[in-house]
């Protein structure tokens, strides 16, 4: 599968705080977390963001605490795909279970600036800078996790595996 769309870039230590500020957390209605997904960190965010968009970011990303809102709003905003140069463990695990796909390369992370329009394929690990020609290698995600991600997270892939 390959994905492509417009970078959203921030720095380390991204918590899921700023993400989606606790303040919006009465709700898990996705529709609700997207319209202030990042508002705290970028204010226009919300309002700009394209399905398929890409964000990009440095290390840490998604530190801070465990709950599942914050790869929900993420996900929910349109956002494709999170490249970052590493992941808080939670977020990762709790990115994969509602099928938000991540991928960790420090370059591309380092590289891709705002604005740039990126692909990525994410059976291959390759990403690539269309503005300016880069490309990256981050490591493609394992058949299961594409699995999971393709079910669009850990219970519609459960769900399916159970209706075999």
């Amino acid at each position: 599968m390959t994905v492509e769309g417009k970078a959203y870039k921030y720095g380390d230590n991204v918590d899921t705080d700023v993400i989606i500020p606790a303040r919006y957390l009465n709700s898990s209605d996705p529709g609700h977390l997207k319209a202030h997904c990042m508002e705290d960190i970028d204010p226009t965010f919300a309002g700009s963001v394209a399905e398929g968009d890409i964000m990009v970011a440095g290390e840490n990303f998604g530190c801070g605490s465990s709950r599942e809102h914050a790869p929900v709003a993420i996900k929910a905003s349109g956002i494709s795909l999170v490249i970052a140069s590493g992941f808080a463990r939670i977020f990762y695990r709790n990115s994969i279970n509602v099928g938000l796909p991540i991928m960790e390369c420090p370059e591309a992370s380092s590289k891709i600036n705002a604005g740039d329009v990126v692909r990525a394929d994410f059976d291959t690990g390759l990403i690539t800078d269309i503005t300016t020609g880069e490309t990256f290698t981050a490591r493609p995600f394992p058949e299961f996790i594409k699995k999971i991600i393709d079910a669009g997270g850990l219970v519609p892939y459960t769900g399916q595996k159970a209706g075999q």
